[in-house]
């Protein structure tokens, strides 16, 4: 993102186990994302996580990005 001077981000990743409820870790990765962005001045847009047939979208979901 800071390479090709992106204004913004929507990070993703699976949970092999199928299920993409956000374990704590995924929740503190979206919290340091955020914060990590708000120091550059790249918006976190959202944090996707996917599962077998389902996503979870923190954006979806309430989340302050």
């Amino acid at each position: 993102a800071i390479l090709l001077n992106s204004c913004a981000i929507i990070a993703v990743h699976n949970h092999p186990s199928g299920d993409p409820t956000p374990s704590s870790e995924d929740r503190t990765l979206t919290i340091r994302l955020r914060e990590a962005g708000d120091l550059l001045g790249i918006r976190l847009l959202d944090h996707l996580i996917l599962g077998d047939d389902r996503l979870y979208s923190f954006a979806d979901q309430g989340w302050p990005l």
